[in-house]
């Protein structure tokens, strides 16, 4: 090959195709030339011999491909022909390559996973895998090979996960992951399923004691229970009350008259009530104003919120709750704590701040004295996560299956 004087980017900027067929390759050197197209494109080419044969091999059209680009594309080819590699079958061996991988990358695997699915779910259910999926495991994961990530970098995703203190979610994740790796497997896009590796690997939910509650697919049929229920009028409005607001039963039951403040839509609980002997903030939703005006007609003159149907000097039992939630079936499945956990675990899902969250089931940082004073903590945010709630309540109550409530903006 003759020796060329490189080009220059203003000489592939302006040059331009000679109808007369002259001067229509543009050469750079090492057999690298521009071809300038009747279309008025400009296409790269290398010319090259490999086993005695004169071949040629495209580079892409200039400006999308620069000058730069194209000669450094030449330099990896002369490598591949020192070492005695055709560039050109090198080229179309990892386009093959790259086209098995595309479909063979973790979205493409999950999102065959779900379609095969998708039958057996609720809209819901679909929705809640999806959005889990999107924002916590694709972004890390999403465009690799599923058969090339490795346990510790599951791990590492997880992880992040757990640094919220959204432990569950961090669960639903991993067992997320694990089924569409089994997937993998049998698809024969993976050797193994690498969540296997990590079950004894995930941090421990705080050590409490779990309290009897309804799956959220049962959450429906509950809240149309209490909201028909034909018992004392204290005890049904009472349970629809701690649905809207998750507080202990106890600071439900001891709930005075004194505490609330409808205009500023606050129920303010003294430190004295509560476990950690902090005082707590629940801001009130729409449907938990209405509660209060339904109920106050029967308690209003009294000291306490929801009194006790044998003696109106008296606050409700624990008894009359979950004799209530026995009589509607829910015997052993159900307890009036057990609202805490359904909250704490759908909000979570729904990727409310896990710091609201946590202030608003009043579970008190370590550092005490911190936690004396941040009461009114996140109180806007938490406003409009208790709203977001009471909203998505009242669609699970009317609906037959589990829906959708709107996120906030």
């Amino acid at each position: 090959m003759s020796s060329s004087k490189p080009l220059t980017d203003m000489e592939c900027r302006n040059a331009k195709h000679n109808t007369e067929g002259k001067g229509n390759k543009l050469f750079d050197g090492g057999g690298l030339f521009l071809e300038l197209m009747p279309s008025g494109s400009k296409k790269w080419r290398l010319k090259f011999r490999f086993d005695g044969k004169e071949n040629r091999m495209s580079f892409g059209d200039y400006p999308t491909v620069s000058l730069s680009d194209a000669r450094e594309r030449r330099d990896e080819a002369k490598k591949l022909l020192a070492g005695g590699t055709d560039p050109a079958r090198h080229r179309d061996e990892v386009r093959r390559r790259e086209a098995e991988l595309s479909g063979a990358r973790f979205t493409v695997v999950a999102g065959e996973w779900i379609d095969a699915r998708r039958a057996r779910w609720t809209e819901a259910h679909a929705a809640r895998i999806g959005k889990l999926l999107e924002r916590d495991i694709y972004p890390y994961l999403g465009k690799r090979p599923i058969s090339e990530i490795r346990a510790a970098e599951l791990l590492a995703v997880i992880r992040k996960i757990e640094k919220r203190n959204a432990l569950e979610v961090a669960k639903k994740a991993l067992q997320t992951c694990g089924q569409i790796f089994r997937y993998a497997v049998a698809t024969d896009r993976a050797e193994h399923d690498l969540a296997a590796d990590l079950r004894d690997a995930l941090m421990s939910s705080r050590p409490v004691k779990h309290m009897a509650r309804v799956d959220e697919s049962e959450l429906p049929e509950l809240l149309r229970k209490i909201n028909t229920y034909r018992g004392e009028p204290e005890t049904r409005l009472a349970l629809k009350f701690l649905s809207l607001t998750f507080v202990r039963t106890i600071e439900l039951r001891e709930a005075e008259w004194s505490e609330i403040d409808t205009e500023r839509a606050e129920w303010r609980i003294p430190g004295e009530k509560m476990k950690k002997r902090r005082p707590h903030i629940v801001p009130l939703s729409k449907q938990a104003l209405a509660v209060l005006e339904e109920v106050r007609p029967l308690t209003g003159g009294r000291r306490w919120v929801f009194t006790s149907p044998i003696r109106r000097d008296q606050p409700l039992s624990a008894n009359f709750v979950l004799s209530a939630l026995s009589r509607m079936g829910f015997r052993h499945t159900m307890t009036g704590h057990g609202f805490r956990g359904l909250a704490s675990t759908i909000l979570n899902e729904w990727d409310f701040n896990s710091d609201w969250i946590e202030r608003q089931l009043a579970h008190v940082e370590g550092n005490g004295v911190r936690a004396a004073y941040n009461h009114a903590q996140y109180l806007p945010q938490r406003r409009e996560m208790m709203q977001w709630w009471a909203d998505y309540l009242d669609k699970q109550r009317r609906s037959n299956v589990l829906q959708i409530a709107p996120r906030r903006s």
